[in-house]
């Protein structure tokens, strides 16, 4: 599938002692939810932080909306939501609504109290310290999505959520796409893809600073075919295998699909994978972690 693309990033670095972000290149295609998958400390944030302009002090270029040079435009058009505390912890709710009202002309004091209503966010007067992470994410979320953007770069904004408010961020991720008729493009980081699956639409996963394999789900889904088999065969399969895992009951993983062939003459069974077998099968390859 070719496609637009709302970033474009040429040979990005940005080193810290013992490891180093190093993206040759890498585009966040237009009009889509793209997932940023990967481990803790797999460079997902730092990432995210250089795209929103937190973090400076990288190499490489940035291209966002077809080029756009105006900085004040690019700011203006890309919502951040942070997987730390992006809020001074003395700002109330409602300081929160009114710094985003000073900083953005296109943020709408109305909708981000609506927003704070139907998210169960009672009470403006409540600080950010005294707030749980999952409510604080909740007023983050709020406040980006109370501005007119045409990006959202969220920083793992569903690990703090309850399982309800995952399928009610899903939702409102959606909803944002849609209204934009291809024009607004998601990009968020997850270290757990299953509960955000289904507003995925392209996924890009990392393994310590860099990217190992990205594409459009369907398109993996069609690139890896899921394999079981019996344990008799456990020595001639795993060499072919990707996330390889056995137990008394038979071994699974991960095959490409070009690759099925080279199973003629053992028992298998085979099904399509979902994006997050495909994304901890894969992860499994370039881990630090062993046993």
């Amino acid at each position: 599938m070719t496609t637009e693309a709302i970033i474009t990033m040429t040979d990005i670095q940005k080193k810290f002692k013992g490891f180093q972000l190093d993206i040759p290149f890498l585009q966040i295609p237009k009009g889509f939810a793209t997932a940023l998958i990967g481990e803790n400390g797999a460079g997902k944030s730092t990432l995210l932080n250089i795209l929103a302009g937190i973090r400076l002090d990288y190499k490489g270029n940035i291209s966002f909306f077809d080029g756009e040079k105006d900085e004040y435009k690019i700011r203006e058009n890309i919502g951040y939501t942070s997987s730390t505390n992006y809020f001074l912890p003395h700002w109330t709710i409602k300081a929160v609504g009114e710094a985003s009202e000073l900083l953005f002309d296109q943020f709408h004091m109305e909708r981000f109290r609506k927003l704070c209503t139907d998210l169960g966010l009672d009470g403006e007067s409540k600080k950010i310290s005294n707030l749980s992470d999952g409510m604080r994410m909740k007023t983050e979320l709020a406040a980006v999505f109370a501005r007119d953007t045409r990006a959202l770069l969220l920083d793992e904004p569903a690990s703090p959520l309850d399982p309800l408010m995952r399928d009610r961020l899903c939702t409102m991720i959606r909803e944002y796409l849609d209204e934009g008729n291809g024009e607004k493009s998601v990009l968020f980081s997850t270290h757990n893809i299953a509960d955000m699956e289904n507003v995925t639409d392209y996924a890009i996963i990392m393994e310590q600073g860099k990217v190992v394999e990205e594409g459009f789900v369907e398109d993996l889904k069609e690139k890896y075919v899921l394999v079981k088999g019996e344990n008799a065969d456990e020595a001639a399969a795993k060499p072919l295998l990707i996330g390889f895992t056995k137990s008394n009951y038979g071994y699974e993983g991960l095959c490409l699909s070009e690759n099925l062939d080279k199973f003629a003459g053992m028992d298998i069974a085979t099904e399509a994978p979902t994006l997050s077998q495909i994304s901890v099968a894969i992860m499994k390859q370039y881990t630090q972690l062993r046993g």
